[in-house]
Protein backbone atom coordinates (compact mmCIF):
# COMPACT_ATOMS: atom_id res chain seq x y z
CA UNK A 1 0.00 0.00 0.00
CA UNK A 2 2.78 2.44 0.95
CA UNK A 3 4.66 1.66 -2.27
CA UNK A 4 1.64 2.55 -4.41
CA UNK A 5 1.03 5.76 -2.44
CA UNK A 6 4.67 6.85 -2.63
CA UNK A 7 4.75 6.30 -6.40
CA UNK A 8 1.38 8.05 -6.89
CA UNK A 9 2.44 11.12 -4.86
CA UNK A 10 5.72 11.30 -6.76
CA UNK A 11 4.09 11.02 -10.20
CA UNK A 12 1.35 13.56 -9.43
CA UNK A 13 3.91 15.99 -8.03
CA UNK A 14 6.10 15.56 -11.11
CA UNK A 15 3.17 16.14 -13.48
CA UNK A 16 2.16 19.38 -11.75
CA UNK A 17 5.77 20.60 -11.51
CA UNK A 18 6.24 20.19 -15.26
CA UNK A 19 2.74 21.31 -16.24
CA UNK A 20 2.42 24.25 -13.82
CA UNK A 21 -1.29 24.88 -14.54
CA UNK A 22 -2.28 28.55 -14.28
CA UNK A 23 1.24 29.42 -13.15
CA UNK A 24 1.13 27.11 -10.13
CA UNK A 25 4.42 27.52 -8.26
CA UNK A 26 6.73 24.51 -8.18
CA UNK A 27 7.25 25.30 -4.50
CA UNK A 28 3.54 24.84 -3.72
CA UNK A 29 3.41 21.57 -5.66
CA UNK A 30 6.42 20.13 -3.84
CA UNK A 31 5.02 21.30 -0.48
CA UNK A 32 1.67 19.59 -1.05
CA UNK A 33 3.45 16.39 -2.11
CA UNK A 34 5.66 16.51 0.99
CA UNK A 35 2.65 17.05 3.28
CA UNK A 36 0.84 14.11 1.71
CA UNK A 37 3.93 11.96 2.25
CA UNK A 38 3.90 12.98 5.91
CA UNK A 39 0.18 12.44 6.42
CA UNK A 40 0.28 8.97 4.84
CA UNK A 41 3.23 7.94 7.02
CA UNK A 42 5.58 7.41 4.08
CA UNK A 43 8.04 9.82 5.69
CA UNK A 44 8.42 10.96 9.29
CA UNK A 45 9.01 14.37 10.86
CA UNK A 46 12.55 13.21 11.66
CA UNK A 47 13.07 12.42 7.95
CA UNK A 48 12.01 15.97 7.06
CA UNK A 49 14.51 17.43 9.52
CA UNK A 50 17.29 15.20 8.15
CA UNK A 51 16.42 16.26 4.60
CA UNK A 52 16.38 19.95 5.51
CA UNK A 53 19.91 19.63 6.89
CA UNK A 54 20.99 18.04 3.60
CA UNK A 55 19.52 20.57 1.16
CA UNK A 56 19.51 23.94 2.95
CA UNK A 57 23.10 24.83 2.03
CA UNK A 58 22.60 23.89 -1.62
CA UNK A 59 19.39 25.81 -2.09
CA UNK A 60 20.46 28.95 -0.21
CA UNK A 61 23.72 28.98 -2.22
CA UNK A 62 21.78 28.65 -5.46
CA UNK A 63 19.39 31.48 -4.56
CA UNK A 64 22.40 33.66 -3.66
CA UNK A 65 24.04 32.98 -7.03
CA UNK A 66 20.87 33.87 -8.91
CA UNK A 67 20.49 37.05 -6.82
CA UNK A 68 24.03 38.12 -7.76
CA UNK A 69 23.34 37.25 -11.41
CA UNK A 70 20.19 39.38 -11.44
CA UNK A 71 22.07 42.39 -10.07
CA UNK A 72 24.82 41.99 -12.67
CA UNK A 73 22.19 41.68 -15.38
CA UNK A 74 20.46 44.88 -14.20
CA UNK A 75 23.69 46.91 -14.32
CA UNK A 76 24.49 45.62 -17.83
CA UNK A 77 27.41 43.31 -16.97
CA UNK A 78 26.32 40.43 -19.22
CA UNK A 79 25.38 42.70 -22.12
CA UNK A 80 28.81 44.35 -21.80
CA UNK A 81 30.43 40.92 -22.06
CA UNK A 82 28.27 39.88 -25.04
CA UNK A 83 29.01 43.11 -26.94
CA UNK A 84 32.75 42.62 -26.39
CA UNK A 85 32.46 39.09 -27.78
CA UNK A 86 30.48 40.22 -30.84
CA UNK A 87 33.01 42.93 -31.64
CA UNK A 88 35.95 40.58 -30.92
CA UNK A 89 34.73 38.21 -33.65
CA UNK A 90 35.25 41.10 -36.08
CA UNK A 91 32.37 40.32 -38.44
CA UNK A 92 33.12 36.59 -38.77
CA UNK A 93 29.91 34.65 -38.04
CA UNK A 94 31.65 31.34 -37.37
CA UNK A 95 34.04 32.95 -34.90
CA UNK A 96 31.09 34.65 -33.24
CA UNK A 97 29.33 31.30 -32.82
CA UNK A 98 32.35 29.80 -31.07
CA UNK A 99 32.97 32.91 -28.94
CA UNK A 100 29.33 33.02 -27.82
CA UNK A 101 29.52 29.39 -26.74
CA UNK A 102 32.71 30.06 -24.79
CA UNK A 103 31.04 33.04 -23.10
CA UNK A 104 28.03 30.86 -22.23
CA UNK A 105 30.33 28.21 -20.74
CA UNK A 106 32.14 30.84 -18.65
CA UNK A 107 28.88 32.30 -17.33
CA UNK A 108 27.51 28.81 -16.58
CA UNK A 109 30.63 28.00 -14.55
CA UNK A 110 30.39 31.03 -12.28
CA UNK A 111 26.71 32.02 -12.40
CA UNK A 112 25.04 28.59 -12.77
CA UNK A 113 23.26 27.11 -15.76
CA UNK A 114 20.11 29.11 -15.09
CA UNK A 115 22.05 32.35 -15.21
CA UNK A 116 23.67 31.40 -18.50
CA UNK A 117 20.45 30.23 -20.18
CA UNK A 118 17.92 32.73 -18.86
CA UNK A 119 20.01 35.89 -18.66
CA UNK A 120 22.33 35.44 -21.64
CA UNK A 121 19.66 34.22 -24.10
CA UNK A 122 17.65 37.48 -24.23
CA UNK A 123 20.88 39.49 -24.52
CA UNK A 124 22.14 37.36 -27.40
CA UNK A 125 18.75 37.62 -29.11
CA UNK A 126 18.52 41.41 -28.73
CA UNK A 127 22.03 42.11 -29.99
CA UNK A 128 21.89 39.69 -32.91
CA UNK A 129 18.60 41.31 -33.96
CA UNK A 130 20.50 44.62 -34.08
CA UNK A 131 22.86 42.99 -36.55
CA UNK A 132 19.81 42.64 -38.85
CA UNK A 133 20.20 38.89 -39.24
CA UNK A 134 17.25 36.76 -40.36
CA UNK A 135 15.53 34.20 -38.13
CA UNK A 136 17.44 31.36 -39.81
CA UNK A 137 20.72 32.91 -38.67
CA UNK A 138 19.51 33.82 -35.16
CA UNK A 139 18.27 30.29 -34.38
CA UNK A 140 21.74 28.60 -34.06
CA UNK A 141 22.94 31.18 -31.53
CA UNK A 142 19.81 30.96 -29.39
CA UNK A 143 19.66 27.15 -29.31
CA UNK A 144 23.40 26.71 -28.84
CA UNK A 145 23.33 29.19 -25.95
CA UNK A 146 20.67 27.13 -24.20
CA UNK A 147 22.57 23.86 -24.62
CA UNK A 148 26.00 25.15 -23.58
CA UNK A 149 24.49 26.46 -20.35
CA UNK A 150 23.77 22.93 -19.14
CA UNK A 151 26.44 20.82 -20.82
CA UNK A 152 29.23 22.97 -19.36
CA UNK A 153 27.70 23.44 -15.90
CA UNK A 154 30.04 20.79 -14.46
CA UNK A 155 33.27 22.50 -13.33
CA UNK A 156 32.37 24.04 -9.97
CA UNK A 157 29.97 23.17 -7.19
CA UNK A 158 28.15 26.46 -7.81
CA UNK A 159 27.67 25.82 -11.56
CA UNK A 160 24.43 23.88 -11.16
CA UNK A 161 21.94 23.17 -8.36
CA UNK A 162 22.46 19.47 -9.17
CA UNK A 163 26.16 19.87 -8.34
CA UNK A 164 25.49 21.66 -5.05
CA UNK A 165 22.94 19.09 -3.87
CA UNK A 166 25.23 16.15 -4.68
CA UNK A 167 28.37 17.72 -3.19
CA UNK A 168 26.47 18.50 0.02
CA UNK A 169 24.96 15.01 0.18
CA UNK A 170 28.34 13.25 -0.09
CA UNK A 171 30.38 15.87 1.80
CA UNK A 172 32.51 16.85 -1.22
CA UNK A 173 34.44 20.11 -0.75
CA UNK A 174 34.83 22.93 -3.28
CA UNK A 175 38.50 22.23 -4.12
CA UNK A 176 38.04 18.46 -4.30
CA UNK A 177 35.03 18.88 -6.57
CA UNK A 178 36.76 21.33 -8.92
CA UNK A 179 39.87 19.13 -9.09
CA UNK A 180 37.77 16.17 -10.23
CA UNK A 181 35.35 17.97 -12.57
CA UNK A 182 37.19 20.78 -14.37
CA UNK A 183 38.86 18.31 -16.77
CA UNK A 184 35.59 16.45 -17.58
CA UNK A 185 34.03 19.88 -18.18
CA UNK A 186 36.73 20.58 -20.76
CA UNK A 187 35.80 17.30 -22.47
CA UNK A 188 32.16 18.39 -22.40
CA UNK A 189 33.01 21.87 -23.72
CA UNK A 190 35.02 20.47 -26.63
CA UNK A 191 32.31 17.94 -27.48
CA UNK A 192 29.61 20.63 -27.25
CA UNK A 193 31.54 23.01 -29.51
CA UNK A 194 32.10 20.31 -32.13
CA UNK A 195 28.58 18.83 -32.06
CA UNK A 196 26.78 22.19 -32.07
CA UNK A 197 29.02 23.60 -34.79
CA UNK A 198 28.45 20.58 -37.05
CA UNK A 199 24.71 20.61 -36.32
CA UNK A 200 24.23 24.31 -37.16
CA UNK A 201 27.10 24.89 -39.59
CA UNK A 202 24.88 25.53 -42.63
CA UNK A 203 22.75 28.11 -40.79
CA UNK A 204 25.53 30.17 -39.21
CA UNK A 205 25.90 33.56 -40.89
CA UNK A 206 29.16 34.07 -42.76
CA UNK A 207 29.64 37.81 -42.21
CA UNK A 208 27.95 40.55 -40.18
CA UNK A 209 28.44 44.26 -39.55
CA UNK A 210 29.50 44.75 -35.92
CA UNK A 211 29.51 48.56 -36.33
CA UNK A 212 25.71 48.46 -35.99
CA UNK A 213 26.08 47.73 -32.26
CA UNK A 214 26.70 50.24 -29.50
CA UNK A 215 29.97 50.51 -27.64
CA UNK A 216 30.23 47.80 -24.92
CA UNK A 217 31.00 50.41 -22.25
CA UNK A 218 27.65 52.09 -22.97
CA UNK A 219 25.89 48.97 -21.66
CA UNK A 220 27.15 49.55 -18.10
CA UNK A 221 24.58 51.49 -16.07
CA UNK A 222 26.82 52.06 -13.05
CA UNK A 223 30.60 51.77 -13.07
CA UNK A 224 30.90 51.83 -9.29
CA UNK A 225 28.84 48.65 -8.91
CA UNK A 226 30.60 47.15 -11.94
CA UNK A 227 33.94 47.53 -10.12
CA UNK A 228 32.47 46.27 -6.83
CA UNK A 229 31.22 43.19 -8.71
CA UNK A 230 34.78 42.26 -9.70
CA UNK A 231 35.91 42.63 -6.08
CA UNK A 232 32.99 40.46 -4.92
CA UNK A 233 33.94 37.86 -7.53
CA UNK A 234 37.49 37.73 -6.18
CA UNK A 235 36.17 37.46 -2.62
CA UNK A 236 33.95 34.54 -3.61
CA UNK A 237 36.76 32.57 -5.21
CA UNK A 238 39.02 33.05 -2.19
CA UNK A 239 36.09 32.36 0.13
CA UNK A 240 35.30 29.05 -1.55
CA UNK A 241 38.85 27.85 -0.97
CA UNK A 242 38.79 29.02 2.65
CA UNK A 243 35.38 27.40 3.19
CA UNK A 244 36.82 23.97 2.39
CA UNK A 245 39.84 24.45 4.64
CA UNK A 246 37.67 25.45 7.60
CA UNK A 247 34.69 23.25 6.65
CA UNK A 248 32.32 26.17 6.15
CA UNK A 249 29.15 26.04 4.05
CA UNK A 250 29.56 27.60 0.58
CA UNK A 251 26.19 29.30 1.03
CA UNK A 252 27.65 31.50 3.79
CA UNK A 253 30.33 32.83 1.41
CA UNK A 254 27.81 33.41 -1.37
CA UNK A 255 25.33 35.18 0.91
CA UNK A 256 28.08 37.53 2.17
CA UNK A 257 28.98 38.35 -1.44
CA UNK A 258 25.32 38.84 -2.37
CA UNK A 259 24.78 41.06 0.68
CA UNK A 260 27.75 43.32 -0.18
CA UNK A 261 26.62 43.64 -3.80
CA UNK A 262 23.04 44.24 -2.68
CA UNK A 263 24.08 47.03 -0.28
CA UNK A 264 26.14 48.71 -3.02
CA UNK A 265 23.22 48.48 -5.42
CA UNK A 266 20.76 49.74 -2.81
CA UNK A 267 22.91 52.79 -2.03
CA UNK A 268 23.15 53.72 -5.71
CA UNK A 269 19.40 53.10 -6.17
CA UNK A 270 19.73 52.03 -9.79
CA UNK A 271 17.11 49.32 -9.34
CA UNK A 272 14.22 48.45 -7.07
CA UNK A 273 15.71 46.19 -4.40
CA UNK A 274 12.31 45.20 -2.99
CA UNK A 275 11.25 43.92 -6.40
CA UNK A 276 14.58 42.17 -6.89
CA UNK A 277 14.57 40.49 -3.46
CA UNK A 278 10.92 39.54 -3.14
CA UNK A 279 9.76 39.02 -6.74
CA UNK A 280 12.72 38.17 -8.97
CA UNK A 281 14.91 36.10 -6.63
CA UNK A 282 13.65 32.47 -6.80
CA UNK A 283 12.94 31.82 -3.11
CA UNK A 284 10.51 29.10 -4.14
CA UNK A 285 13.55 26.97 -5.07
CA UNK A 286 14.26 26.49 -1.35
CA UNK A 287 10.75 25.23 -0.67
CA UNK A 288 10.81 23.14 -3.84
CA UNK A 289 14.12 21.45 -2.98
CA UNK A 290 13.05 20.47 0.53
CA UNK A 291 9.58 19.36 -0.58
CA UNK A 292 10.85 17.34 -3.53
CA UNK A 293 13.52 15.65 -1.45
CA UNK A 294 10.84 14.63 1.08
CA UNK A 295 8.84 13.04 -1.74
CA UNK A 296 11.93 11.23 -3.06
CA UNK A 297 12.84 10.11 0.46
CA UNK A 298 9.43 8.47 0.57
CA UNK A 299 10.42 6.34 -2.43
CA UNK A 300 13.53 5.33 -0.52
CA UNK A 301 11.56 4.47 2.62
CA UNK A 302 9.35 2.04 0.68
CA UNK A 303 12.43 0.34 -0.79
CA UNK A 304 12.36 1.53 -4.41
CA UNK A 305 15.80 3.15 -4.44
CA UNK A 306 17.29 -0.10 -3.08
CA UNK A 307 16.43 -1.79 -6.39
CA UNK A 308 18.30 0.93 -8.24
CA UNK A 309 21.20 0.54 -5.80
CA UNK A 310 21.44 -3.18 -6.64
CA UNK A 311 21.46 -2.37 -10.35
CA UNK A 312 24.31 0.14 -9.88
CA UNK A 313 26.20 -2.44 -7.79
CA UNK A 314 25.90 -4.98 -10.61
CA UNK A 315 27.14 -2.45 -13.16
CA UNK A 316 30.12 -1.47 -11.04
CA UNK A 317 31.02 -5.12 -10.45
CA UNK A 318 31.83 -5.31 -14.19
CA UNK A 319 34.47 -2.58 -13.78
CA UNK A 320 34.84 1.12 -13.04
CA UNK A 321 34.14 2.13 -16.66
CA UNK A 322 30.81 0.25 -16.64
CA UNK A 323 29.90 1.80 -13.29
CA UNK A 324 30.64 5.35 -14.47
CA UNK A 325 28.98 5.10 -17.89
CA UNK A 326 26.07 3.05 -16.54
CA UNK A 327 25.36 5.47 -13.69
CA UNK A 328 25.71 8.44 -16.05
CA UNK A 329 23.20 7.00 -18.49
CA UNK A 330 20.76 6.02 -15.73
CA UNK A 331 20.86 9.61 -14.48
CA UNK A 332 20.55 11.02 -17.99
CA UNK A 333 17.57 8.79 -18.79
CA UNK A 334 15.78 9.65 -15.55
CA UNK A 335 16.55 13.36 -16.02
CA UNK A 336 15.26 13.37 -19.58
CA UNK A 337 11.92 11.86 -18.67
CA UNK A 338 11.22 13.16 -15.17
CA UNK A 339 13.46 16.23 -14.62
CA UNK A 340 17.02 16.31 -13.31
CA UNK A 341 16.33 17.50 -9.75
CA UNK A 342 14.22 14.49 -8.73
CA UNK A 343 16.64 12.30 -10.69
CA UNK A 344 19.80 13.47 -8.95
CA UNK A 345 18.13 12.94 -5.60
CA UNK A 346 16.98 9.41 -6.45
CA UNK A 347 20.39 8.33 -7.78
CA UNK A 348 22.23 9.98 -4.86
CA UNK A 349 20.18 7.91 -2.43
CA UNK A 350 20.74 4.77 -4.52
CA UNK A 351 24.51 5.34 -4.61
CA UNK A 352 24.53 5.83 -0.84
CA UNK A 353 22.51 2.63 -0.38
CA UNK A 354 25.07 0.57 -2.34
CA UNK A 355 27.28 0.61 0.74
CA UNK A 356 30.39 1.18 -1.40
CA UNK A 357 33.45 2.83 0.13
CA UNK A 358 33.43 6.62 0.17
CA UNK A 359 35.85 6.95 -2.74
CA UNK A 360 33.71 4.72 -4.97
CA UNK A 361 30.54 6.55 -3.96
CA UNK A 362 32.15 9.86 -4.89
CA UNK A 363 33.17 8.55 -8.33
CA UNK A 364 29.60 7.39 -9.01
CA UNK A 365 28.26 10.68 -7.63
CA UNK A 366 30.32 12.60 -10.22
CA UNK A 367 28.95 10.32 -12.95
CA UNK A 368 25.46 11.06 -11.61
CA UNK A 369 26.13 14.81 -11.91
CA UNK A 370 27.38 14.45 -15.49
CA UNK A 371 24.32 12.42 -16.45
CA UNK A 372 21.89 14.87 -14.83
CA UNK A 373 23.56 18.04 -16.15
CA UNK A 374 23.92 16.85 -19.75
CA UNK A 375 21.06 14.32 -20.01
CA UNK A 376 18.55 16.97 -18.93
CA UNK A 377 18.87 18.55 -22.40
CA UNK A 378 17.55 15.47 -24.22
CA UNK A 379 13.93 16.52 -23.60
CA UNK A 380 12.23 19.86 -22.86
CA UNK A 381 11.19 18.66 -19.38
CA UNK A 382 14.72 17.62 -18.39
CA UNK A 383 15.34 20.68 -16.26
CA UNK A 384 13.40 23.64 -14.93
CA UNK A 385 15.88 25.99 -16.59
CA UNK A 386 15.08 24.45 -20.00
CA UNK A 387 11.34 24.94 -19.48
CA UNK A 388 11.91 28.57 -18.47
CA UNK A 389 14.34 29.05 -21.36
CA UNK A 390 11.75 27.78 -23.86
CA UNK A 391 9.22 30.13 -22.29
CA UNK A 392 11.61 33.09 -22.78
CA UNK A 393 12.10 32.08 -26.43
CA UNK A 394 8.34 31.86 -26.95
CA UNK A 395 7.98 35.42 -25.65
CA UNK A 396 10.55 36.47 -28.27
CA UNK A 397 8.51 34.81 -31.03
CA UNK A 398 10.71 31.70 -31.29
CA UNK A 399 8.57 28.63 -30.65
CA UNK A 400 10.22 25.21 -30.76
CA UNK A 401 8.10 22.15 -31.43
CA UNK A 402 8.66 19.52 -28.71
CA UNK A 403 9.10 16.71 -31.23
CA UNK A 404 11.77 18.70 -33.04
CA UNK A 405 13.42 19.57 -29.74
CA UNK A 406 13.56 15.92 -28.64
CA UNK A 407 15.09 14.89 -31.95
CA UNK A 408 17.60 17.74 -31.72
CA UNK A 409 18.19 17.11 -28.02
CA UNK A 410 19.07 13.45 -28.53
CA UNK A 411 21.36 14.12 -31.51
CA UNK A 412 23.24 16.84 -29.64
CA UNK A 413 23.26 15.56 -26.04
CA UNK A 414 24.03 11.84 -26.33
CA UNK A 415 27.44 12.19 -28.08
CA UNK A 416 28.41 14.91 -25.58
CA UNK A 417 27.34 12.69 -22.67
CA UNK A 418 29.35 9.69 -23.92
CA UNK A 419 32.48 11.75 -24.60
CA UNK A 420 32.28 13.47 -21.19
CA UNK A 421 31.74 10.23 -19.23
CA UNK A 422 34.71 8.63 -20.99
CA UNK A 423 36.73 11.78 -20.28
CA UNK A 424 35.82 11.56 -16.61
CA UNK A 425 36.78 7.85 -16.53
CA UNK A 426 40.20 8.60 -18.07
CA UNK A 427 40.84 11.56 -15.74
CA UNK A 428 39.76 9.55 -12.68
CA UNK A 429 42.02 6.69 -13.76
CA UNK A 430 44.99 9.06 -14.09
CA UNK A 431 44.32 10.58 -10.67
CA UNK A 432 43.96 7.12 -9.10
CA UNK A 433 47.29 6.04 -10.58
CA UNK A 434 49.07 9.21 -9.39
CA UNK A 435 47.48 9.48 -5.97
Amino acid sequence: MHIALAVLIFLLSLIFIIWQPKGLSIGWTATVGAILSLLTGIVSVQDVWSITKIVWDATVAFVGIIFISLILDKIGFFEWAALHIIKKANGNGHKLFIYMLLLGALIAAFFANDGAALILTPIIYANIRYLKLGGRHIFPFIIAGGFIADTTSLPLIISNLVNIITADFFGIGFIEYAFKMIVPNIFSLLATLIVLYLFFKKDIVQKYNSSLLKNPDDAIKDWFIFKIAWLVGGFLLIGFVVSEIYHMSVSIIIIIGAFVLGIATYRKKILNMKTLVFKETPWQIIVFSIGMYVIIYGLRNVGLTLELARFIENLHSLGNLYGIIGTGFISAGLSAFMNNLPSVMIVNLAIYDTGFKENTQHVLAYANIIGCDIGSKITPIGSLSTLLWLHVLKQKGIEIDWRYYMKMGAIISIPILIFTLIGFYLWNSILSAIL
